[in-house]
């Protein structure tokens, strides 16, 4: 267990020695082949959940971590007339199942490796998510709306094996 440290001004936030600098939302640059980078508006951030395995012993239970699942993705595009977003998106769509044909796609093509790269104030990568295997499981194309002049969005939800999380800070 980690010693306690009691509150002392040389210890708030990080101390005299360290400048503290968070990570802002909107600094960021995500990699999907196929989609041009300026097209993605947001995505969230990799996350777990784990399984919970329970233990019934006489009159109580013991609680173990069970298998760990990686969350869904959720990824926002915009969708201008060059270059179409959706027309990207549905490229992607169709590796993994044409439906002019009925033809389903192998893995090996439709699923991808993407990368967010959290950027500093200066634009350097500071933290770098490699997201593996990743792939559509529903898409949003947005609708039309004659009441409404905002740009058209497309919602994706990735679904994906595993992520890696490197981090830059000094």
């Amino acid at each position: 267990m980690p010693e306690f440290v009691p509150f002392s001004p040389d210890t708030f936030m990080g101390g005299p020695s360290t400048i503290f600098q968070p990570k802002v939302s909107n600094r960021f640059v995500m990699t999907v082949a196929g989609v041009p980078a300026f097209l993605i508006k947001k995505v969230t951030r990799p996350s777990v959940t784990f399984g919970e395995i329970v233990l019934d012993h006489v009159n109580t239970k013991r609680k173990l971590q069970g298998k760990m699942d990686w969350n869904d993705i959720s990824m926002t595009l915009y969708d201008p007339i060059t270059p179409s977003g959706a027309e990207a998106v549905m490229e992607w769509v169709r590796l993994g199942y044409q439906s002019a044909t009925g033809f389903a796609g192998y893995a090996v093509n439709y699923k991808k490796n993407v990368v967010i790269d959290g950027l500093d104030p200066a634009g350097n990568i500071c933290e770098k998510w490699e997201i593996h295997g990743a792939f559509p499981l529903s898409t949003e194309m947005g609708e039309y709306d004659w009441a409404n002049d905002q740009p058209l969005e497309i919602t994706l939800t990735l679904k994906y094996d595993w992520a890696l999380l490197e981090s830059f800070g000094a």
